[in-house]
């Protein structure tokens, strides 16, 4: 039991980031499927555009939760700073998303509702989380900067 207890004090932070990460991704996710899906069937855009903008609907999503409420803690560069790289690292992110559908649809010739739901959505979805998450930590909402003992000494 102290194991446990020594192991969740040391990453308590990371613990929290990633259950308020998944919590924003959730609600993104829901943003992303509905989207999508009405972009693709309702207003019968091609599949890889349908994608792209469920995804840019997703993006603005999961910044305002992200910001606001993962990664509030840490430190912020300017707004539109952190939103244009927020929108880049996405970029990328929806790129993998994109390659997944793309590689379902014109490498397995797999097309139907499911398969694009499970390459877009599902694949490429949690294949471009990973990359989110760590991307975010690294370049968007870094850790704040810590003062080191002679550093606060020197005033």
């Amino acid at each position: 039991m102290r194991l446990l207890s020594t192991v969740y004090q040391r990453f308590a932070q990371l613990i929290h980031e990633l259950a308020k990460f998944g919590v924003v991704g959730a609600v993104a996710y829901v943003t992303q499927l509905v989207a999508t899906n009405v972009f693709w069937y309702a207003l019968g855009l091609p599949e890889l555009v349908g994608q792209a903008l469920g995804t840019v609907c997703a993006t603005v999503v999961a910044f305002l939760g992200n910001r606001f409420w993962t990664f509030r803690h840490r430190s912020h560069g300017h707004l539109l700073w952190s939103y244009v790289m927020f929108f880049g690292l996405n970029a990328v992110g929806l790129g993998i998303q994109v390659a997944c559908l793309w590689f379902t649809i014109a490498v397995l010739g797999l097309d139907g509702p499911l398969a694009r739901n499970i390459a877009g959505n599902v694949v490429g979805v949690g294949l471009g989380t990973l990359f989110r998450f760590w991307s975010y930590r690294r370049w968007v909402f870094r850790a704040p900067h810590r003062v080191s003992a002679a550093e606060a000494e020197q005033g």
